[in-house]
């Protein structure tokens, strides 16, 4: 696409390309919305981020504009690769698991441990390119672009162009579901991109999982470096206790764990109130620094997770950014 074409599109601004734009965040809701107007995208299971090209100098932020790029030189290289020569693209980085869906643990694994190697970027939106701000053009203006940019490149490639359905919400979130994805992302198609959470984007999950605050772990009887992480979430500038995970972990995992939370160790609980529960006697108390990725099956009427399974931590959110997610 050359200026003329991106100048004329609706919306379009000519600007210097900002240092950072916040991205644009999806309200949790409880089922897919109804209507032709709505663009419904898989929820990809991975780390949101924003890349800017520039002058062919790639950089990576997360959502919370920490600077990413040493952790994904093989992206970096293919984002260099494209026909353009300034842009901003908004995506999620994944790893496959070995019967091809996303895994969040083997995404830690690759980035901490193989420099980012064989990683998928999916691209779902492009703000800027070429010069030019799209962050008032219409969202499936902005993905038309997008797509003439991705699609031609090899599918099985690093860089994949986040597809969409236009209406037929439910049925297509049925089918997500159904494949083990996470869930689904509905998209006004007429609608700008906001750096906010709004209506206009709306996430819907197949399994109920979110970030929790990790204030500490209880001690094992087994041997093992400890039984279980002590979980969390902030209400109104206060630590609640949100229960105990106890799965999900390889041994290696709980060894890295414990170094890393025995640093953050305190004496005084971080909990606002005193959490009622008796396999609390051996926990050893720890800042609220770290944010875990928690998998479980449904909230119990006192506020506490049932069968929750670690997935890993989320380097790229705050802790006092932690609430309890309840559809809207």
């Amino acid at each position: 696409m050359n200026t003329k074409q991106i100048k004329n599109l609706p919306g379009a601004r000519k600007i210097a390309m900002p240092e950072f734009v916040p991205p644009q965040l999806a309200t949790l809701v409880d089922k897919p919305p109804v209507g032709e107007q709505w663009l419904h995208e898989l929820k990809f299971d991975g780390y949101r981020l924003l890349c800017h090209l520039q002058r062919g100098q790639v950089r990576f932020w997360t959502r919370n504009q920490n600077d990413w790029t040493a952790k994904f030189p093989g992206l970096g290289k293919a984002i260099k690769a494209l026909p353009v020569k300034s842009a901003i693209f908004d995506g999620e980085v994944v790893a496959l698991d070995a019967s091809g869906r996303a895994s969040f643990q083997k995404l830690q694994q690759s980035i901490n441990k193989n420099a980012g190697a064989g990683l998928i970027l999916h691209l779902f939106d492009l703000i800027y390119i070429e010069g030019f701000s799209l962050v008032r053009t219409p969202l499936l203006e902005r993905k038309r672009v997008l797509a003439e940019l991705i699609q031609p490149l090899n599918e099985r490639g690093v860089l994949r162009y986040s597809d969409h359905i236009e209406g037929h919400g439910a049925q297509f979130f049925k089918e997500a579901c159904k494949l083990g994805i996470e869930g689904i992302v509905s998209k006004l198609a007429d609608s700008m991109y906001e750096s906010t959470r709004s209506r206009n984007w709306l996430k819907i999950k197949c399994i109920k999982r979110q970030e929790f605050v990790i204030a500490g772990y209880t001690l094992s009887e087994k041997g093992i470096p400890f039984s279980s992480l002590i979980l969390g979430f902030y209400d109104k500038g206060k630590l609640v206790y949100a229960g105990r995970a106890g799965t999900g972990y390889t041994n290696a995992m709980r060894v890295e764990l414990r170094k890393k939370l025995d640093r953050m160790v305190v004496n005084k609980r971080p909990f606002a109130e005193l959490p009622k529960d008796p396999g609390l006697r051996r926990a050893v108390w720890t800042e609220p620094k770290l944010v875990g990725e928690i998998a479980f099956t449904e909230w119990t009427d006192e506020g506490v997770i049932r069968h929750p399974s670690f997935q890993g931590l989320r380097e790229d959110k705050k802790p006092h950014e932690v609430v309890r997610e309840k559809p809207s």
